[in-house]
């Protein structure tokens, strides 16, 4: 009865960290690698994450450098999410320092002002704003066909979820973070502080009957750490619906329908030439169970809790896959 109305079991069975099952056997480099070309090769239509969309209340924009070009999204005047060059076409003026004012961003060096649409050379560029996450359309850098909206993957109704969203940089390109998340394998071996017991049921490549996200999903069996031996174990599955995507969803378990979904943004390169990439993880947790409703209403609370906890995660992540293009970059990669 405990268990039907708690999350949480108890390990029974908890060994040191270095003496769980090793998984380096399991995580083979070239299942990585097939999974990580599969994703590359889906169309993306040329949308990129650029932040989240509560960065767009009142005043607020979204200011960064796409592969090298500088762009900005606010919301214009009627409210709706406007965007297009961080560049002020008179004298070139970074309009990421420039105000926002009544859905109008007005140019810091001479007052150039725009409202959105096309004006004084300056043109606008499709923008998507999914409830979420801030969206915006290179064509010249995506160089593919161009699609009306992003592919935004489901997730749980915003009435009866929690969302927070984490943003972080690291020296590496997109296929790096997209490569780190097609790894499972490696959880509760660099993240002992929040995942362990973790075994991969199903993966591509090995049909154990486990898979219940496509035959190009990986199927995972964890437990989440809540404190000492009490853990929350749960079924995920990771999936790559686009180059630059992946999306991590409870199908069993505490949370079950709750999503994480990582993008990364390639933001070009830095002072030494080394590529630099955004990750921005979306975290929407969902429950069926009656308590959620007052976890929902503390949600400006549990939300830098929620960043945090992300944060933590992705330093170790980062460092993967800077180490990843790293050695990439000298010819040192494994294979």
């Amino acid at each position: 009865m405990n268990r039907r109305r708690l999350p949480l079991s108890l390990r029974r069975d908890a060994v040191p960290w270095e003496r769980q099952r090793p998984t380096w056997r399991e995580a083979r480099p070239a299942v990585i690698a097939g999974a990580l070309k599969r994703a590359q090769a889906r169309p993306s239509g040329n949308w990129y994450v650029v932040g989240a969309s509560r960065a767009l209340r009142g005043d607020g924009k979204l200011a960064l450098s796409v592969a090298g070009h500088e762009v900005v999204v606010w919301r214009g005047p009627d409210g709706r999410p406007v965007g297009g060059p961080g560049i002020c076409p008179h004298l070139g003026a970074p309009l990421r320092d420039s105000p926002v004012r009544c859905g109008t961003l007005v140019c810091h060096w001479h007052g150039l002002a725009l409202d959105g649409g096309p004006y004084a050379g300056w043109s606008p560029l499709p923008v998507h704003d999914d409830g979420v996450l801030v969206w915006i359309r290179l064509d010249a850098v995506g160089g593919e066909e161009p699609r009306d909206a992003p592919a935004v993957p489901w997730r749980p109704e915003p009435a009866r979820a929690v969302t927070a969203v984490y943003r972080g940089v690291g020296v590496c390109e997109p296929e790096d973070v997209v490569a780190n998340r097609l790894d499972p394998w490696h959880g509760a071996w660099l993240h002992p502080y929040s995942f362990v017991d973790l075994t991969v049921v199903d993966a591509p490549g090995e049909p154990l009957g486990a898979n219940d996200g496509g035959p190009d999903a990986l199927t995972v069996d964890v437990s989440f750490k809540a404190a000492g031996r009490l853990v929350v174990p749960v079924r995920a599955v990771f999936t790559a619906p686009g180059p630059r995507t992946v999306v991590m969803r409870i199908t069993r378990g505490e949370g079950a329908g709750s999503v994480v979904e990582t993008h990364a943004t390639p933001l070009g390169a830095d002072e030494a030439g080394r590529p630099r990439t955004v990750v921005t993880e979306a975290v929407v947790a969902a429950s069926d169970r009656p308590g959620f409703a007052a976890v929902r209403r503390a949600a400006p609370l549990l939300r830098p809790l929620m960043r945090a906890a992300a944060g933590r995660l992705w330093r170790d992540d980062l460092a993967y896959a800077e180490r990843r293009w790293q050695l990439r970059s000298t010819g040192r990669f494994p294979g």
